[in-house]
């Protein structure tokens, strides 16, 4: 890596130290323009909320942009979609919009990164097997932009959850990074600017929060780890996107839960329920604390997967993967995150009880 670490430290302490001055100010703000967070029945937290924080975190990204990054097409056209992203998560934040007009907003900022940016996963190669997109490559692009905007957003249920989440993949990919030796200016650079900037928010949302992301933060937050994921794909192996899929798998899997529970339910997939991941451990731990250190600590540990898997010891890095998601299968049998559990246990012993 070609920076020393001074540098890398001056870059994450100049955006936290900006955000961090800026969020009070956002606080102010939120109020000012109405962007506040009223606790409704499927809602953890009992009090009014200002929201906003997301702009904060925003406007670290633009300022470390315009003193350590480049500019070129790819980053113009970064930097286009999450004026877009960003602008759609504040009218949504002040007055909610409905989910097809979120949705458009998130689709227009991916075709821009795409088709403008060209920023696109072509192919990928692992293990003997190549695999080229070909013309799916750019429709899979957007919809795998889209898809990591709407987990972000869906994991932003409790004080600190999202943006702890998002901090920890930052931190994972700058270590993977720097142990590598692979650097191709942006995306390193893009890392380093969004530890400062996710720090600097977190410290006023981290429990017991005094200001939430918002929408504007979240997916803004999902968009720009979306596009750092594809800034890897520049050795077109599996691992620059499977690794990053695999450190982001808590809040990946929890949508995916999601989407199969209210489907199953016969719902549409964007209603909101209280039956996510985190309402699970929730219901069990009675503290917000308790709930999301225990969501930070599975996500560690696939970072630290990830860093085994890339590090030069892949068979202990498979090894950790495997475990963790036995433990997330084990969790999904045994709560509601899916299913209804304790319906489906006496459908089984209604049977049973038949059968004999």
């Amino acid at each position: 890596m070609s920076r020393d670490i001074i540098e890398n430290l001056k870059i994450i302490l100049i955006v936290f130290g900006f955000v961090a001055f800026l969020v009070p100010f956002m606080k102010k703000m939120a109020y000012h323009v109405g962007a506040i967070d009223v606790p409704r029945t499927r809602h953890i937290h009992k009090r009014e909320m200002p929201k906003l924080g997301g702009v904060a975190i925003f406007l670290g990204f633009l300022l470390g942009y315009m003193l350590f990054c480049e500019q070129t097409p790819q980053m113009i056209s970064i930097l286009i979609g999450s004026f877009i992203i960003i602008l759609t998560g504040i009218f949504d934040d002040i007055k909610p919009l409905k989910p097809k007009v979120k949705f458009v907003g998130q689709l227009i900022a991916s075709i821009i990164v795409v088709y403008y940016g060209g920023i696109v996963m072509q192919d990928v190669s692992a293990y003997g097997i190549y695999i080229d997109f070909g013309i799916f490559a750019k429709p899979l692009t957007i919809l795998f932009i889209v898809a990591l905007i709407n987990c972000m957003n869906f994991v932003d249920g409790m004080d600190g959850l999202a943006a702890g989440i998002a901090e920890i993949y930052f931190i994972t990919i700058s270590i993977i990074i720097y142990i590598t030796g692979i650097y191709n200016g942006l995306d390193a650079s893009l890392t380093l600017i969004m530890i400062g900037a996710v720090f600097g928010f977190l410290i006023y949302n981290f429990y017991p929060a005094k200001i939430f992301m918002g929408d504007s933060g979240s997916m803004f937050l999902g968009y720009i780890i979306s596009v750092i994921s594809l800034l890897g794909f520049k050795n077109v192996t599996i691992t620059s996107f499977v690794v990053p899929a695999l450190i982001l798998a808590v809040p990946i899997l929890d949508t995916l839960f999601a989407i199969i529970r209210r489907l199953l339910k016969k719902e549409s997939p964007a209603k909101a329920d209280r039956e996510h991941l985190h309402h699970q451990i929730y219901n069990r731990t009675s503290s917000q604390l308790k709930t999301v250190l225990i969501i930070y600590m599975i996500n560690i540990l696939f970072s630290a997967a990830s860093i085994e898997y890339v590090a030069g010891n892949p068979d202990l890095g498979q090894i950790i993967y495997v475990i963790i998601l036995i433990i997330i299968l084990w969790f999904v049998f045994f709560t509601n995150i899916i299913f209804d559990t304790k319906k489906l246990r006496n459908d089984i012993k209604n049977v049973l009880k038949k059968v004999n």
